[in-house]
């Protein structure tokens, strides 16, 4: 779903829900609602908080393995839930909102996960380890 479309719809929900409260209740009704609302921006916004809190503790890019990350990652996943996977801050990759938008996170042994997101959602991921020189006989 578009974020402009989804932004409308939380809008418009939380809006009916409100006046339903309202309606039913009177203004007991929307000081209920509305606490509940505010409630769950809470809890969205202390999980945000709490993973940016842990990846700013993390230097910028860097990820214990690249294989299992590659593993864990799934098509739709958002920046934040990935971010939560890693633990780390990306390294952005292509220019400033401009879509997609493409991420490396690269582990300690040179191997890197590209990710790519459109819209805030991942898209399509790849793996990709350095090459490693032919060992002389």
């Amino acid at each position: 779903m578009h974020s402009g479309l989804k932004s409308v719809l939380i809008v418009a929900v939380i809006t009916l829900v409100l006046t339903t409260g309202y309606v039913n209740q009177g203004w007991t009704g929307f000081f209920a609602v509305f606490g509940v609302v505010v409630f769950f921006f809470l809890l969205h916004f202390t999980k945000v908080m709490r993973v940016l809190r842990i990846a700013a503790n993390t230097p910028k890019g860097v990820i214990s393995s690249a294989v299992m990350l590659n593993a864990r990652l799934r098509p739709g996943m958002s920046m934040l839930q990935v971010v939560q996977q890693t633990r780390s801050l990306s390294v952005p990759q292509s220019p400033l909102d401009v879509q997609p938008e493409i991420h490396r996170w690269t582990d300690l042994g040179g191997a890197w996960v590209d990710c790519q997101f459109v819209n805030g959602k991942l898209v399509v991921w790849s793996l990709g380890r350095p090459e490693t020189e032919a060992e002389a006989p």
